[in-house]
Parts: C-alpha cells; sequence; structure tokens
C-alpha cells in the first residue's frame, strides 16, 4: 500500500525543506523530482498557499495533484492585498467586483457546499466579510438582499 502526503506550499516556489522534504524524504523518492513538478503545476498560484497532494506507491512511483488555494487567498490576489484587515467590520481594505467573485466561485465548485453559481458567489462574498472587504462598493451583508431579489441574475447566470 502506497503513502499520500498532504501539503501546503507556496505556489511556484515549493522546495525541498519543509513541509515536503521531512515528509517524503523516508518514503524514498526523489524529492527534488516531486519538487520541480510541485513548482510546474503551482506556478499560476505564485504568492498564494496551495493544498498538494502526492501519493506514493509500493514501486516509488509518485503523483501530484494540485487544489485550489482557499478562498481568502484568491479574493485577496483578486484585489491585491497582502493581508486581510485586522478589524473586518471597521476597516475595510479593498473591494471586490462581482464578477470576481463569481469567477472564485467556479474555480472553487468542486470545494464548496452549495450546487449552484448564485449560492457558490454568496458563499465567496461571505468570505469577504472576514476578510474586510466590500463588493462592488457595498457592505458584504448588504449585497446579499439585492442578489436574493435577482438585481444580478444576469452575471450569476450559469
Amino acid at each position: 500500500m502506497g503513502e499520500v502526503v498532504e501539503v501546503l506550499v507556496p505556489g511556484g516556489k515549493a522546495t525541498a525543506g519543509p513541509p515536503l522534504g521531512p515528509a517524503l524524504g523516508p518514503l524514498g523518492i526523489n524529492v527534488k523530482a516531486v519538487v520541480d513538478e510541485i513548482n510546474a503545476k503551482t506556478s499560476e498560484f505564485n504568492g498564494m498557499q496551495v493544498p498538494v497532494t502526492v501519493e506514493v506507491d509500493d514501486k516509488k512511483n509518485f503523483t501530484v495533484s494540485v487544489g485550489v488555494p482557499p478562498t481568502t487567498a484568491l479574493i485577496m490576489k483578486e484585489v491585491g492585498l497582502g493581508k486581510g484587515s485586522g478589524e473586518p467590520n471597521l476597516q475595510k481594505v479593498g473591494d471586490l467586483p462581482l464578477e470576481a467573485a463569481v469567477r472564485i466561485a467556479r474555480m472553487k465548485a468542486d470545494d464548496m457546499i452549495s450546487y449552484d453559481l448564485k449560492n457558490r458567489v454568496k458563499e465567496v462574498i461571505g468570505t469577504c466579510v472576514s476578510v474586510g472587504v466590500t463588493v462592488e462598493g457595498i457592505n458584504p451583508k448588504d449585497i446579499f438582499p439585492k442578489i436574493n431579489a435577482g438585481e444580478y441574475d444576469s452575471i450569476l447566470s450559469e
């Protein structure tokens, strides 16, 4: 039976150091080859933490699968933030266009609980609350009634 290693690595900048090296070293595989493949597959997520799963079989063959970064990381990249607000209820640090929320919801579709695009977008907007980011210049909590009323249905159609 093979081994599975799950880690969060910086996109495009994984190294043989922790957390990868210590986890993969005892498995007897070429750590540099794994790191190179991870960096190739995560280069588009530069600057974000990316979940990566490395599966190693009994014959020392490995497969690398890359997940999608957390929703907060995608929001902060879209807005151009290094970190979220220290006081998200009082201090807003950026504004996310609704189109970007739709794009993030589509990226994260497999990881979300909601079945339709409208509710997935609402999940993304809910995350904006905790980061201190407005949506379309509006407090995220205040945009929910507008979405429910159908004001943005042209953007939210699948």
